[in-house]
């Protein structure tokens, strides 16, 4: 029974269709997809097509994307969007430029080609139904007329102003005034709108070529970089189709995408945790403990390991073979906490996740990312494009599996999951929060499947994550919880913002009834009909 004096709210329910997004704006035109008969990938594309108008600094077209798609009746498959750099890029070019060990977030080599555009218009050929034109209809109207800033979008923009700094036409732009819009304030992205008009009509190779790709590398090679209208050409049909890998989890298989995203840590994680008790009776510090110490296992083989598709081949059967689960799952100490794992890779930040189902039973899982909020604040002030700076996730150590190259994708941290019983696809999640999202998608399936919690109450957990050699934590653990982790040797720090977001919709399996949710740590919701 829900405790409605919780201050907390259910799981959406819904028979026919559902749609979860952490706008409220993306949600609503999703669901207006499903309503005049579009199915789950044109709902999914006219969402994100809002989110990239109405959350600037969590998504857009200049950004990268993955996708997992299943079809009524048909096992899932991957799409593969992220982006590659360019074919001038070698370590030694990058080294020549005056660059360190690092690639910097503002850097024009931190920007691989962007991947989104190329991956929605696959999805769409593929498997969309209604016109371009009408799917973008929604997101085109925010951008032209304007929109209302809502409460989380406005605090995570306010905290990114002296970050926008760095670009001059960034500021000019996202910072009116000299300052981020508030709550309430209506914001408009005119040259996005064209953006999409032009995507709309013409397709990826509108944004991969033309007089928008001219622009768009020429302002990048303005900025030092290594870009050309090849790459870009080349780009328009980057994002493919690829198996995803999967591991099983108390008689469930959880689904994700393959190297070059983390999914793999997702799936060790979930791996080393199914050798110990998670039921409901386990003590809340206990179960914090277990699911720190397994996350730094698999984020120390993610950070070495992963890269490339072309350098990652075999490793995921490697990584989930039983011998080096039972190997790392034995390196675990209940009662006290592991050395601090050394961390040399950037933090992984923003992005934005959202989930379909439609009438019909097609399932999609969807994510979009910039990376940084406001990606790389390098904004092209002809297109109106803002890039990402997925590339500055890039090694420049000599042999690393994620070591930049021509053409190569690096190592992503955005990964949609779903989750199959006795093969049938029955919930399609994700998590938003960069370098969170492997770690969330375990604590987020244990609270589902080890405590029978339902979606929404999962995700209103009070969140913790083993990183960068510390264990934050939400301020919502008490404070017995905290002494005894410090007692085992975890070193605490206070969550100043919140631990990612996510949403998920569940189909019951006997009746088709769908339980969705939305993170109340976003503006978003989960609804359907």
């Amino acid at each position: 029974m829900f405790d409605f004096f919780s201050a907390r709210r259910p799981s959406t329910i819904a028979r026919s269709s559902m749609i979860a997004t952490s706008h409220p704006l993306a949600s609503s035109a999703g669901l207006e997809m499903l309503s005049v008969g579009g199915k789950a990938v044109d709902a999914a594309l006219a969402a994100v097509a809002v989110q990239c108008v109405v959350d600037p600094l969590m998504t857009g077209i200049g950004g990268d994307c993955f996708v997992l798609y299943a079809p009524k009746g048909k096992p899932p498959k991957a799409l593969n969007g992220s982006g590659r750099a360019p074919g001038a890029a070698t370590i030694d070019a990058l080294r020549a430029t005056g660059l360190g060990d690092t690639i910097p977030a503002t850097s024009p080599h931190a920007i691989t080609v962007p991947g989104a555009i190329s991956a929605w218009c696959k999805l769409h050929d593929d498997h969309g139904t209604l016109p371009l034109e009408r799917i973008f209809a929604r997101a085109i109207a925010y951008a032209e007329a304007g929109f209302a800033i809502t409460p989380r979008v406005a605090q995570d923009w306010a905290r990114n102003v002296d970050y926008l700094k760095n670009d001059e036409h960034a500021a000019a732009f996202f910072l009116p005034a000299g300052r981020a819009p508030s709550a309430g304030d209506t914001f408009r992205q005119p040259l996005l709108a064209a953006r999409l008009r032009e995507i709309a009509t013409g397709g990826a190779a509108a944004f991969y070529g033309g007089e928008t790709a001219r622009r768009m590398v020429g302002h990048l090679r303005a900025l030092g970089g290594l870009h050309t209208e090849d790459d870009f050409g080349q780009a328009a049909d980057q994002a493919h189709w690829v198996e995803p890998i999967s591991a099983s989890y108390r008689g469930y298989d959880v689904i994700e995408c393959p190297p070059n995203g983390q999914g793999l840590a997702a799936l060790m994680i979930l791996r080393i945790l199914e050798g110990f008790d998670l039921g409901p009776d386990l003590p809340e510090a206990d179960r914090i403990h277990l699911h720190a110490e397994a996350t730094k296992l698999a984020y120390h083989h993610r950070d070495r390991l992963i890269g490339d598709p072309a350098t990652s081949e075999g490793l995921a059967d490697e990584l989930l073979s039983d011998a080096v689960i039972d190997a790392l799952r034995s390196r675990i100490d209940p009662r006290r906490a592991s050395p601090p794992v050394l961390w040399n890779e950037p933090a992984h930040k923003d992005t934005v996740y959202l989930c379909v189902v439609d009438e019909d039973g097609n399932a999609i899982s969807f994510i979009n990312s910039i990376f940084n909020g406001f990606g790389s604040t390098r904004l092209d002030p002809a297109t109106g494009v803002l890039f990402h700076c997925r590339g500055r996730s890039f090694s420049l150590e000599e042999g690393h599996p994620n070591a930049i190259a021509p053409y190569r994708r690096p190592m992503h941290t955005i990964i949609p999951g779903m989750v199959a019983k006795d093969g049938v696809p029955i919930m399609p999640f994700g998590v938003m929060g960069g370098d969170y999202q492997a770690a969330g998608h375990a604590a987020f399936l244990s609270a589902l499947i080890d405590r029978g919690l339902d979606p929404q109450a999962a995700m209103d957990e009070a969140r913790s994550f083993a990183y960068g050699g510390e264990l934050q934590i939400e301020p919502g653990i008490p404070a017995a919880v905290r002494g005894e982790l410090e007692r085992r040797g975890h070193v605490l720090r206070i969550a100043d913002e919140p631990i990612g977001g996510s949403q998920a919709i569940r189909i019951d399996p006997a009746t088709g009834t769908l339980f969705g949710a939305s993170d109340s740590r976003k503006d978003g919701m989960a609804i359907g009909f």
